[in-house]
């Protein structure tokens, strides 16, 4: 999982800007009494790093350092109002348990409201600076042809925020596809010409490496602290997915990532073991619920779980739980895709979509190890052998257990075709590639965002 510089600059800035709500929220209220006596303890910096703490995990929660974020400003606003809520409960619970902490309440909530604004108001002066080439990083394309022509597909503004492209430069064997005015002639000597212009990066996205391939060139470049990147590396970093249209094996078989260590995996299933118990408790009553929902609807007789054959770790074929939230019949022509607003789902169970709560039942697939919390969404038997057959690498999909939750489904919807499965299979390589038990925390925290706002709900 790569951390782009101007997202840990920001956090970095708004977590000091929490600190100080508490320094003067105290100020304010103290009114030039001593701020040593507003906490038990006389030192008020541990109280300030719990709630600015409890702070960068809210923001990080609902979605606010994912690149991907594209809401309005009141969409911006409501989340950080949300967030600074989230934190002061949370430390309100902290300051409970570790009394010696303790602000007063009404001081709490001052802080509230001034990291709600210094946030926001911090969000939007960053938005104007970001926008600049600050940050940008200088790239320069070695090629100019078909592969090269993905980078001119990348549309999304989260795509192409943190690097300026500064232009192509044809080699032999293109088939040339970069328009005109972005063409660079071949600089006589390539490294003198990276200095000049200041570059960062060259993305390496020739036709026919066989063909002029300037190995001292890019040698000099390196050692001079220019980054000589692969273009799969450039456009998995940039769209956080593996791009299948410039995939090789030889990437995959010599790159980094797309292993695990026993270390790791004993580490995953000791962290899934223990998430799933104790995520068990908290949403127990919300099972309960269901369950009554489910009757109410469908009768004491409906059944209330349904089973349905998945493809899990390594191909091996297990039954996924879920509360029932279609009818009793619903595929009565056989395996079929959801669709949006599928006449086949209850009321109940559009409740339950919407809210993520039919997934619950997948708890216990977790804790027979059929399942990880993060991983590929599981597919049925039916669809996996058309899809393998017709999509290369999607086998590989597999060599991971499937999750409750995953990376595709925090940046892709639910998949009705098998271009959807595509673009999925995209970010589940992505994933496969850069697991760790870090990068789950990351989605597992960003999962809160599609349950609060529904995103990826069908």
């Amino acid at each position: 999982m790569y951390m782009k510089v101007p997202i840990v600059l920001l956090a970095l800035i708004e977590g000091s800007l929490l600190v100080f709500a508490v320094y003067l929220a105290v100020s304010i209220d103290r009114q030039g009494v001593d701020i040593a006596t507003a906490t038990p303890s006389g030192h008020l910096l541990p109280t300030a790093l719990v709630f600015a703490s409890f702070g960068l995990v809210s923001l990080f929660a609902v979605g606010l350092y994912s690149t991907r974020q594209r809401s309005s400003r009141a969409g911006v606003f409501v989340r950080v109002a949300a967030s600074m809520v989230s934190a002061a409960a949370l430390s309100t619970f902290c300051y409970y348990v570790l009394p010696s902490l303790r602000i007063e309440r009404h001081v709490l909530a001052s802080t509230m409201v001034i990291g709600i604004m210094a946030s926001f108001i911090t969000r939007l002066l960053f938005e104007r600076i970001v926008d600049d080439d600050l940050f940008k990083r200088r790239v320069l394309v070695f090629g100019a042809g078909t592969r090269a022509q993905s980078l001119l597909d990348l549309r999304r503004r989260s795509d192409t925020r943190s690097f300026r492209l500064i232009g192509f430069v044809p080699t032999d064997g293109d088939v040339i596809a970069a328009p005109a005015d972005r063409i660079v002639e071949r600089p006589a000597d390539l490294f003198r010409w990276a200095v000049e212009n200041d570059l960062d990066e060259i993305v390496m996205a020739m036709d026919d490496r066989r063909r002029g391939f300037p190995m001292h060139e890019l040698l000099e470049c390196r050692l001079a602290g220019i980054d000589i990147l692969e273009l799969p590396s450039f456009l998995e970093r940039e769209t956080g997915k593996v791009r299948l249209d410039v995939l090789n094996p030889s990437w995959i078989i010599f790159g980094e990532g797309f292993n695990a260590s026993p270390l790791q995996r004993a580490l995953q299933r000791a962290f899934d073991l223990l998430a799933s118990l104790g995520l068990l408790v908290v949403v127990l009553p919300f099972m309960v619920l269901a369950v009554i929902g489910i009757r109410i609807e469908d009768g004491l007789r409906a059944p209330v779980l349904y089973r349905q054959r998945r493809v899990g770790h390594r191909g091996e074929i297990f039954e996924v739980l879920k509360f029932r939230s279609m009818g009793v019949d619903a595929e009565p022509a056989g395996a079929q895709y959801a669709t949006t607003n599928d006449p086949r789902v209850t009321r109940m169970g559009g409740l339950m979509r919407r809210t993520h709560i039919d997934e619950l039942p997948q708890l216990l697939n977790v804790l027979r190890g059929e399942m990880s919390f993060v991983g590929p969404r599981p597919e049925r038997p039916e669809f996996v052998c058309q899809l393998e057959q017709r999509i290369p690498y999607y086998r590989e999909r597999h060599t991971v257990k499937p999750g409750i939750t995953g990376w595709a489904q925090l940046c892709y919807p639910y998949d009705s075709s098998e271009k959807d499965a595509v673009e999925k299979l995209q970010y589940d390589l992505y994933y496969v590639k850069n697991r760790s038990l870090l990068f789950d925390l990351a989605i597992l925290m960003q999962t809160v965002e599609v349950v609060l706002w529904g995103k990826g709900a069908r």
